[in-house]
């Protein structure tokens, strides 16, 4: 038995004690908040986007959606928690901090020729209103609920609130699966609050550890001050920010990335191109000059092929990274808007991003959402005690501390911030095989496509070698812990490979 269907038979015979007991029996409120519980299990992942205020979290929203449908200025939506899931047609609705709903009118931004999402809040007052409820056709949100958060450093008390309550609620019990932060410096406020995060998402009874946490060096084209190797540059601060949380266990990945850049490839149109095509035929030294600076590039008088008011759109799209990225893709040879927007979207870091979030959440999607429901619904019964409390809580907790998934996730958020006997090589190889680098087979023993019958024996020899690392006399106790964690993991592709075989 999987662990979802472990959590589910759980709540399956809770559901069924609480109906049968008679204190809770006529308690409509009780049945429906194991429903909510329930519901949330079968529904896509939750994953937050999460950071300071101008982090960038509403454009990285729209970058992965692949649609301009978060509103990005600082209108009241940005002051306001808004999931964005899948929907059928356009629909957002607010929740009201009384309990009641009211539909929010929905607009083409002025001039726009795509589907450009605006909110209109008249009639509305932003104080009242709880969250947002955006529903939208985006093939993006059919498996993931994304979740837009206020700046953490908001000067209205209120707003960060609003993100703290989301993120570190105070009865301990997570309203996400997991976080993607969002960072431009690291400082002290980031740090203390990723650590209250990573306690309340991965924290479990005498357990700690982030499940689902990862870090994103936003605006990363900023970091170069907009210069052609300005993704280098956060790169390397990327590196440094890994580097930094790794001491503490944060988080498991910092990836940079210039979430204007990506969003503009995802959304590129080919007047756009024909205009940046028009600019890599200047000669270099002339638009070299021309784009000393961004007044410079916008003046009206400027000897370019392209009008003033084309090019300042440009730069409100592209920011200027963007457009030097371009011109220089464009004279190396790019032809046409689709393989300049691939080309883009590589460098704008988002495709890295994609990939840990695809590794680190998407791939255990069902473990994340049944630990969120696991400590849901731990509380639920300490708070709503029955005669069968104590043993719901008795499946409950060892589940909680002892499902091997759970400890793989926190094992890749701890492994570099404890000191271990592991060499480099094997901390390498344990971090595979435990599922650092995504959770199939062949991604867990390192197999490449041309060793597709290599499974089986990769995966006993696997174990064979984790045993024997594990009974080493000079290990540390944390040490021994990952190397039966990475004996767990071989043995469970072991019995894989036996089952497919039989």
């Amino acid at each position: 038995m999987s662990t979802s269907d472990h959590v589910r038979a759980i709540l399956g015979g809770t559901i069924a004690a609480y109906r049968a007991d008679p204190a809770y029996r006529q308690r409509p409120e009780v049945h429906a908040e194991l429903a909510q519980i329930e519901r949330r299990l079968n529904e896509p992942m939750r994953i937050a986007l999460a950071g300071t205020l101008k982090a960038g979290k509403s454009t990285l929203v729209n970058a992965l959606v692949g649609e301009d449908i978060a509103p990005t200025d600082a209108t009241e939506a940005t002051r306001i928690v808004t999931r964005f899931r899948h929907g059928p047609a356009p629909k957002v609705t607010a929740n009201h901090r009384d309990g009641s709903r009211s539909n929010v009118p929905i607009a083409r931004a002025s001039g726009d020729q795509q589907r450009s999402l605006t909110f209109s809040f008249a009639g509305l007052d932003p104080e009242d209103v709880e969250d947002l409820d955006v529903q939208w056709p985006a093939a993006e949100l059919i498996d993931t609920t994304i979740i837009d958060t206020p700046g953490t450093s908001s000067l209205s008390r209120d707003v960060s609130q609003r993100t703290l309550r989301l993120l570190v609620p105070e009865d301990g019990v997570p309203r996400v699966d997991a976080v993607v932060f969002l960072l431009r410096t690291l400082n002290a406020a980031d740090i203390a609050l990723l650590k209250q995060i990573g306690e309340l998402v991965g924290g479990t009874a005498g357990s700690s550890g982030a499940l689902g946490v990862i870090g994103v060096a936003s605006r990363a084209d900023e970091i170069g001050a907009g210069r052609i190797d300005a993704m280098l540059s956060a790169r390397d601060v990327a590196t440094r920010f890994t580097a930094e949380m790794d001491k503490t266990g944060i988080c498991q990945a910092v990836v940079p990335v210039s979430g204007l850049l990506a969003l503009t490839a995802r959304t590129l149109r080919q007047s756009e191109f024909v205009a940046l095509e028009k600019l890599a035929g200047v000669p270099p030294a002339e638009l070299a000059r021309a784009m000393l600076s961004v007044d410079r590039f916008v003046r009206e008088d400027a000897a370019l092929p392209v009008d003033a008011a084309t090019r300042a759109a440009l730069l409100q799209r592209f920011g200027m990274f963007g457009i030097r990225i371009s011109i220089a893709v464009l004279s190396a040879g790019i032809s046409d808007s689709v393989s300049l927007a691939d080309e883009l979207l590589e460098r704008s870091g988002l495709i890295a991003l994609r990939d840990v979030i695809d590794q680190q959440f998407a791939q255990r999607s069902d473990l994340l959402k049944a630990h969120t429901a696991l400590l849901s619904l731990r509380r639920f019964v300490q708070v709503n005690p029955i005669y069968a409390s104590r043993q719901i809580l008795a499946d409950i907790d060892p589940l909680l501390a002892d499902a091997h998934a759970f400890e793989e996730l926190r094992l890749l958020s701890q492994l570099r911030s404890r000191p271990t006997t592991l060499t480099e090589d094997e901390m390498a190889s344990l971090r595979r095989l435990i599922g650092g680098s995504g959770t199939d087979a062949a991604s867990r023993l390192g197999l490449g496509p041309d060793a597709p019958n290599d499974g089986p024996r990769a995966a006993f020899a696997a174990t064979q070698r984790w045993r024997r690392r594990a009974d080493h006399p000079l290990n540390d106790p944390f040490t021994t812990r990952a190397c039966r964690a990475a004996v767990r993991s071989a043995e469970g592709l072991v019995a894989e490979f036996h089952a497919r075989g039989r």
